[in-house]
């Protein structure tokens, strides 16, 4: 049966994929967390050195309007995997600790996709998307639904985000090397008076709180959130991208004769940020530019791995990252102090949290040896646009009512001559509060149903800033959208404001077919 899937796919796929079709490509996405644009050296970073991503860009096709659509974890993730804006949905805001799925099972995602064209597929790394039903997760238990159940085959996860709790694995469904004498708790109150938190042992702590972070403590860093139990079953924070790593190579190896789709889901750099002893002040940024480092050095033993297995020209590499930078995220380690002459969301102004092209403007590489030419490339392409792009790579098609908002942008992302990317696109801060952006070419308008802006610029500590509804810039004149023409050109404001409220009243930007 899927022989006979594959062979019909075959009859699909565009003109420029036909040659070579029986050989399809393997599929790695490597996700940065709040990796900006300007926090590697092929993107112009002269503080530090990115020496594996800048060898995937020489090697590859590199996007100077490369987008994530949300400038926070969870939406963004969502995105990615269903195709769809997240703020169509409810409760794709941050994910709590005890989140249950997001993703509910039945929907399509990318996963799927490529799990019904004969793909193995695995996530490894950040989660963040929830687990187990409406109660939540069943720490002790069945952890399900999850990514198995929306096309995954396998995975080896960080459930939440490090900065929440708790901190052990996820395998599939279950807490590997979880103790049932000592069960795992995660509640949102604190489980006794005597406790230890951030707040009541301070002078405990390796790594320090600045706003937020002040819970349970694990390996002398205080979290969002409460648990107790679990102790043969909890990580060291200085081990997880060598976790990720090392998980990631065995799926590549055990799978190296059939195509297999991996989301290599890195933590870095977000925070806590504490990587491995090695990294430990292999730059002068602090932490943060120890973290960026760790995070390239991932990138180079998966790039190892491929030219080992003799993968590398059968392998399509998509770099990106969740959304854009932010120096001080509630953590005391150095981000702020050290970072100098370093500007992590490189030309542009905003980060993390914002709508401003900091926010969601990241760095966005593709490599296929022997496929894609090197070069780069202005095309607008979004990370919300795997699914379509790759469900086309793979022949399969997209059902009427799946992936409302994924454009199929494979012909730019493979840098084929004259191949367009997308026209436009919606970018959003966190959940759906209200808060959106639209880019068309050189347009780019603002709205904001609230007053306030958060992190209007990201050198500054968050702060919420009053703003009109409306901001309109032009980003070919204007980059860092200082300048608002909202009330200087009415009519293309007028076109803009349209388009979107269109996008959003319409549940779909994606056309039916």
């Amino acid at each position: 049966m899927k022989t006979r899937l594959f062979v019909a796919a075959i009859f699909l796929l565009p003109s420029y994929l036909l040659q070579g079709a029986e050989t399809r490509p393997n599929i790695l996405v490597i996700m940065g967390d709040d990796l900006g644009y300007g926090d590697v050296s092929c993107y112009g970073a002269t503080e530090l050195s990115t020496p594996n991503i800048d060898q995937l860009a020489r090697e590859g096709l590199r996007f100077t309007s490369g987008y994530c659509s949300a400038s926070t974890c969870t939406p963004t993730r969502f995105s990615l995997l269903t195709g769809t804006y997240a703020f169509r949905r409810k409760g794709t805001g941050i994910a709590p600790p005890s989140a249950p799925a997001v993703i509910k099972p039945g929907t399509e995602t990318v996963a799927s996709i490529l799990q019904r064209a004969d793909y193995e597929t695995a996530v490894i790394g950040k989660w963040h998307l929830g687990l187990g039903g409406a109660g939540g997760p069943d720490w002790n238990g069945d952890l399900k639904p999850g990514p198995l159940e929306i096309g995954f085959d396998t995975c080896f996860l960080l459930p939440t985000t490090n900065d929440r709790v708790p901190q052990v694995y996820v395998h599939d469904h279950r807490v590997p090397n979880l103790d049932p004498k000592d069960p795992l708790w995660v509640g949102k109150k604190k489980p006794s008076p005597d406790h230890p938190t951030g707040k009541t042992h301070r002078d405990k702590l390796k790594m320090d709180w600045s706003h937020g972070h002040n819970s349970t403590i694990h390996n002398g860093i205080s979290r969002i959130g409460f648990y107790t139990g679990g102790h043969k079953a909890r990580f060291r924070d200085e081990d997880l991208a060598d976790k990720w790593v090392e998980k990631s190579v065995e799926f590549m190896e055990k799978n190296k004769n059939r195509p297999f789709f991996l989301f290599f889901s890195s933590h870095d750099i977000h925070v806590p940020r504490m990587p491995h002893e090695r990294f430990q002040g292999k730059t002068k940024l602090g932490y943060r530019g120890d973290a960026i480092v760790q995070l390239d050095w991932c990138g180079g033993e998966l790039m190892k791995a491929l030219d080992r297995l003799k993968l590398a020209e059968k392998t399509l590499v998509i770099f990106c990252s969740d959304n854009g930078p932010v120096l001080d995220d509630g953590y005391k380690d150095g981000a702020v102090e050290k970072n100098g002459r370093h500007r992590a969301a490189g030309p542009y102004a905003g980060g993390k949290y914002s709508v401003y092209e900091g926010g969601t403007r990241t760095p966005f590489i593709t490599r296929w040896k022997g496929r894609i030419q090197p070069g780069l490339s202005d095309e607008m392409v979004c990370t919300i646009d795997l699914s379509a792009s790759l469900a086309t790579l793979s022949g399969q098609p997209l059902p009427a009512g799946a992936c409302l908002d994924s454009l199929d942008v494979l012909g730019a992302l493979l840098g084929k001559k004259g191949a367009r990317g997308r026209d436009h696109l919606v970018q959003q801060n966190n959940g759906n509060n209200g808060t959106y952006a639209l880019r068309v070419g050189e347009w780019k308008l603002h709205r904001y149903d609230k007053k306030t802006a958060r992190n209007k610029v990201v050198e500054k500590k968050l702060a919420n800033t009053k703003v009109p509804r409306y901001l309109l810039f032009n980003l070919e004149a204007d980059r860092r959208e200082r300048k608002n023409l909202y009330a200087e050109k009415p009519a293309i404001a007028s076109r803009l404001v349209a388009r979107l409220e269109k996008i959003l009243a319409d549940g779909r930007s994606r056309p039916a077919k």
